[in-house]
């Protein structure tokens, strides 16, 4: 797949309810999650990159942002309703998460040059996010996203599709879920 045909898409609409703010605001070394998500899908070869908000509706430079009205149902209408909004002439989209700050631009690079239709980080051999998905698996996907859970059921349901690409020394899928977790990350 070509690089310029790939559009990112960050899911930032939720409001932290164990953090007590929207993790989209939080702040890492100067800069939001939302804008160093933003910055990781376009540094990693990924245009244009669509970012979905909910909780928090702010302005995000470099985006194309979009709202989920319904985002208090979790991450699968987020997932939904940022498929949809993706320009028709992208291929594919690489989902990242807004609370995973240590996933880098290499990672997503890296997802890109697999050439899979469905590519997933793994770390430690184990799947985690981003992941790559080609357009062509976009319906099934958002019909399969539902509740607090994005792409995980239709990835679970054809393992077959999935090209794993190890990602160990790129970056962490660690991420920001309470306050301790937020502690942590502003003492590195």
């Amino acid at each position: 797949m070509k690089e310029s045909r790939v559009a990112g898409l960050l899911l930032a609409a939720g409001r932290g309810a164990r953090l007590g703010t929207p993790k989209a605001l939080v702040e890492y070394q100067g800069e939001r999650l939302v804008d160093r998500g933003v910055r990781l899908l376009e540094e990693g070869g990924c245009h244009p990159v669509v970012v979905v908000l909910g909780a928090a509706t702010v302005a995000v430079r470099g985006a194309v942002t979009v709202v989920n009205p319904r985002w208090r149902s979790g991450m699968g209408s987020s997932l939904r309703v940022g498929l949809a909004a993706l320009p028709p002439e992208a291929e594919s989209v690489v989902v990242a998460l807004v609370d995973q700050p240590f996933v880098t631009p290499a990672v997503v690079a890296a997802l890109i040059a697999s050439g899979g239709e469905v590519a997933v980080a793994t770390y430690g051999g184990l799947p985690r996010n981003p992941v790559l998905l080609a357009r062509a698996h976009f319906d099934e996907v958002s019909g399969l996203a539902t509740g607090d859970v994005g792409a995980r059921p239709f990835l679970r349901a054809y393992p077959e599709l999935i090209t794993h690409v190890p990602c160990d020394g790129l970056g962490s899928p660690a991420d920001i879920d309470t306050p301790e977790d937020l502690a942590l990350l502003e003492s590195l």
